[in-house]
Formats: C-alpha cells, sequence, structure tokens
C-alpha cells in the first residue's frame, strides 16, 4: 500500500509553508487543532514580526497572542512560543536542534513536533502520528494501537527507517484528501483494491468524488507557497493580511 500511495502522492510534502527550521517547528506548534491552512495564512505577519528564536522571546506576549489568535487556543500557544524561543536562545545559541532528545526538551514540543522538524528541515527520518496518520494505519490494520507513541514504534518495525518520514507525508495526504474520518471517499479511493476498511465510506462512484477534497477534488491546497510539483493551487492568504 505505501507503494502504491507513492504512485498516488509523488509530491506529497509537508503542508506548512516554512523557509528554515525555526519556521517549521513553529508552524507545527500552531497547527495543534486547526488546519495547516490557517497556520499558513497566520505566519506571514508572524515571521515578518519575529523572524528569528532572538526576535520571538523578546515579544510581548499580548502581540503574539494577537498575532497567532486565527490558530486557536492562541494563549497557550503563544506561551509555548514564548517559552521554546527563549530555550531555542538561552540553551541552543540561537538554533533549532538537530537531536530528538533536544527538542522534545522544548515547550510545547512533543515526539510529532519533533519528528516533523527533524524530518523536513534535517533529513533525519522520523515517522509522524498526527490523527491522520494514527487514523489510517488503524484502517489500514497496520497496527491496533491507540497511543501514538505505540502506533510510531509498531509502524517502525514494518517499514525501513528511510521510509518513515516519505511514508507519513502519503498517509496524511490519502487521510487529508481521500480516507476522512467520518465519512471515507471508498467508491474514488485509488487504493481501495487493497485496504481491509474499504467499505466503511461512501462507496458510489460519483458520490464519492464530491467528497474529494484539495487537488483530488480540484480545490486549492493548504499552502500558499505550495513546491513546484504540487498539482494544485496555492492557497487564498488570510483576509486583510
Amino acid at each position: 500500500m505505501n507503494r502504491e500511495l507513492a504512485e498516488v502522492y509523488p509530491y506529497a510534502h509537508p503542508e506548512l509553508d516554512f523557509r528554515n527550521s525555526f519556521e517549521l517547528l513553529v508552524a507545527t506548534v500552531l497547527s495543534a487543532q486547526t488546519t495547516d491552512l490557517r497556520v499558513n495564512q497566520t505566519t506571514p505577519a508572524l515571521f515578518a514580526a519575529y523572524p528569528t528564536p532572538e526576535d520571538m522571546a523578546a515579544a510581548e506576549p499580548e502581540r503574539l497572542e494577537e498575532l497567532i489568535r486565527p490558530t486557536g487556543f492562541f494563549r497557550a500557544k503563544a506561551k509555548s512560543l514564548l517559552g521554546l524561543s527563549t530555550a531555542l536562545r538561552d540553551r541552543f545559541d540561537g538554533e533549532v536542534p538537530g537531536r530528538l532528545e533536544d527538542l522534545v526538551t522544548l515547550p510545547g514540543v512533543g515526539r510529532k513536533t519533533a519528528n516533523v522538524v527533524l524530518g523536513n528541515a534535517f533529513g533525519v527520518p522520523g515517522i509522524t502520528v498526527d490523527t491522520h496518520f494514527g487514523r489510517l494505519v488503524r484502517r489500514f490494520r497496520w497496527t491496533e494501537q491507540q497511543d501514538p507513541e505505540k502506533v510510531e514504534a509498531e509502524i517502525a518495525e514494518i517499514f525501513p527507517k528511510s521510509e518513515w518520514t516519505m511514508l507519513s507525508h502519503r498517509v496524511v495526504f490519502h487521510g487529508r484528501r481521500v480516507c476522512h474520518s467520518r465519512k471515507p471517499a471508498c467508491g474514488a479511493c485509488p487504493i481501495a483494491h487493497d485496504c481491509p476498511s474499504y467499505g466503511e465510506g461512501e462507496l458510489d462512484p460519483e458520490k464519492a468524488k464530491k467528497l474529494l477534497k484539495y487537488e483530488m477534488g480540484g480545490q486549492p491546497g493548504q499552502r500558499l507557497r505550495p513546491p513546484a510539483d504540487y498539482p494544485g493551487q496555492p492557497a487564498p492568504p488570510l483576509a486583510g493580511r
């Protein structure tokens, strides 16, 4: 199934806009309980105001909260951003560390966020267990675990380390576009013939096509600045920004 997903999504990539490891770290923290699209619409103004850990560590909390308000839970997220920026400034010379054991010591950073940063900013393979990844690997019967760390450990036993980062992107891409939580588009799924959960969602091909999202459904993607090989259209910026 991983090989088939690779054929369907050869352009799979992180859907957060970022230019460096600090921007990816911040964007990933902001992505909790919201969409990557909303984060991408919010971060241009944020990084214009605070482009470095030193800048963000010195931010006025109220100003930071206002900038990230559209992502939700903005007070808790602002506290995490101030904490991790201060830690980067004081403990890591203003640089994002490239080791998981260091990243998870930063406020607001768990294994999922650390693996996103390692895999996409440092080229260190990692499995990113978000809600989409966990849902799909259970539907694929690759694991029955619910705990993210146990899911990560079991999937790591199935696939070679070199595949971990891209596997994460492919599975998340498929979850966002086709294999939705409440109503998967089974009748329009390109890997339905191998899926042990086929039939849990809409089977009628025409009805299923209407459930497809982003480029699969002919709609804009989540990135304002997508990579060159992305087949869809960029998302619109946040109104008023």
